[in-house]
């Protein structure tokens, strides 16, 4: 039997007032796929994911969840669990509090749950499990938001902006619950601002821009549609390097980001298979190669090409406004 999708989205449109915030948008996530949303502020991101959430409904299109169609009434199947726009927690409380509140309202509904230790220890908060939330940080709170979330052993887990203020450390315990989540067959939609993240985490990615999604499909897709980019280059001989790349056929060299070079760097624009030759050309005529690698990430240069940003925008970190 074919096992059905874990959100099966057609002709998503939402508007609140005078504001389309989704219009149109489709979207498949499977069972054991990550699955990135990304687009610049206002796109429409938080409107879909609380769409996934149960926290209101589409005006128009057809939406299911986990196999089961989603109704008129902001209802979700027994599995979706997350949060959008930070999670709701109790900041009198403790972690461990905190957790506990929420896991004793969830022995009332005929769903598997996890121990509340268990849920703080794969999310890193072991050791502050009894200070009160008053005092998190904003890393420490999404990473108990995502605690509070794992404790129904969710089938879909939906995250808005789940890296937002980890450390490393916390993004690596973030990583990993997300990491062994779709490896055990859930699925994930997350949204994230950080490139980084979805590279490393997401098979799939759907792109919004004012409410439609401009792309939708594999990681490794996006990342080809990205076309030519600029490579900085820093090697033993900077002179030799920049004669080559002149002679390499599709290659050109161009001032770096800010206008300007240093002694020690190149930055070449081209394709890369021309890169490719470069490097082949460079390291027959001697010269080592210490540092390459492109100037905005190949992920990052499709996102702001299909959503027509201006390159600083790629810069902000901040959440989305809900709408």
């Amino acid at each position: 039997m074919e096992i059905p999708p874990a959100v099966r989205a057609r002709g998503i449109t939402k508007a609140f007032s005078e504001v389309l915030a989704l219009e149109g948008v489709d979207l498949d996530v499977a069972g054991g796929q990550v699955h990135g949303l990304v687009g610049p502020n206002g796109a429409g991101k938080t409107t879909l994911l609380g769409l996934l959430l149960g926290l209101a409904v589409a005006d128009n299109g057809s939406l299911e969840i986990l196999g089961t169609p989603v109704g008129r009434t902001p209802a979700v199947p027994d599995g979706v669990a997350g949060f959008v726009d930070g999670p709701g927690l109790y900041p009198s409380l403790t972690a461990r509090q905190n957790l506990a509140a929420l896991a004793s309202l969830r022995r009332h509904d005929a769903v598997s749950t996890v121990d509340v230790g268990e849920a703080l220890e794969q999310v890193g908060l072991t050791d502050v499990a009894d200070d009160r939330v008053r005092g998190f940080s904003l890393g420490m709170r999404q990473r108990l938001g995502l605690a509070a979330a794992l404790l129904t052993r969710p089938r879909l887990l939906v995250l808005d902006e789940p890296a937002n203020g980890l450390d490393p450390a916390g993004k690596r315990h973030v990583h990993r619950v997300i990491t062994e989540l779709a490896a055990d067959g859930a699925a994930v939609v997350l949204s994230s601002h950080r490139m980084d993240d979805l590279a490393a985490l997401c098979s799939e990615v759907t792109i919004l821009a004012t409410g439609r999604a401009v792309f939708s499909g594999p990681v490794s897709k996006l990342a080809a549609e990205s076309g030519d980019l600029d490579y900085r280059l820093v090697t033993t001989d900077p002179e030799a390097a920049k004669r080559l790349a002149g002679e390499t056929p599709g290659l050109r060299v161009v001032p770096g980001p800010d206008g300007r070079r240093t002694d020690a760097e190149l930055v070449v624009h081209g394709p890369a298979p021309a890169l490719d030759e470069l490097v082949v050309r460079l390291v027959g005529a001697g010269v080592a190669l210490r540092e390459l690698g492109p100037v905005v990430p190949p992920l990052e240069a499709a996102f702001l090409s299909l959503t027509e940003q201006p390159a600083d925008l790629s810069q902000q970190t901040g959440q989305e406004e809900s709408r």
